[in-house]
């Protein structure tokens, strides 16, 4: 099903595809079970959702959309409606997760709905993805870990560069390729 049929079905909330369950399998691998973990853009809450399901951690999820705070919290997740980590105490959470909008759009093809808020990085795919770097740092325990998916059209490279130029190392720790893009999930820390 393409994008165009999948707004048609759900408007307001992304639904979960290949990069949420990329980056929900990677998490669960890699949490140890006793964590307090936040997802920052939830969408359904699906990747939350089996965050909490396969480990003991305590799962917050966050997301901008009020359409998505409330399928995720009917789907019994604990949401909170925020723009990236904005409202949250500084040092509390052990892991965040993050499939942000990373498709590259063109601005003057962009749609004004929630469901473009889920998809579109603006020009190069980063417009999310810089600001949360700059941010997620803040509300890290000093031992934090940050799972990150990133798409090759958004340059994988430059998001890498990017997390440095905030303090912290990266490393791919798990990617998926499709025919018109690799999809890979970084593990970044300070």
């Amino acid at each position: 099903m393409g994008l165009e049929d999948r707004r048609d079905q759900e408007p307001d909330v992304y639904q979960p595809a290949e990069d949420s369950q990329l980056l929900a399998d990677t998490a669960t691998d890699r949490l140890t079970g006793d964590e307090l973990v936040l997802e920052v853009g939830t969408g359904s809450g699906y990747v939350a959702g089996r965050i909490a399901d396969e480990t003991a951690a305590r799962v917050i999820a966050s997301d901008l959309n009020p359409h998505a705070v409330r399928q995720a919290r009917a789907a019994n997740v604990e949401t909170v409606r925020a723009d990236l980590v904005a409202p949250f105490r500084d040092g509390v959470f052990d892991a965040v997760a993050f499939n942000p909008p990373y498709l590259p759009t063109d601005p003057e093809n962009e749609w004004d709905d929630w469901m473009e808020h889920a998809l579109s990085g603006g020009e190069d795919g980063r417009a999310v993805i810089d600001p949360f770097l700059e941010t997620v740092g803040r509300v890290l325990a000093p031992d934090g870990v940050v799972y990150l998916l990133v798409s090759s059209l958004t340059g994988v490279d430059a998001v890498v560069e990017r997390a440095g130029e905030e303090g912290f190392s990266a490393v791919a720790v798990a990617d998926e390729s499709f025919p018109f893009e690799t999809l890979t999930v970084l593990e970044l820390h300070r």
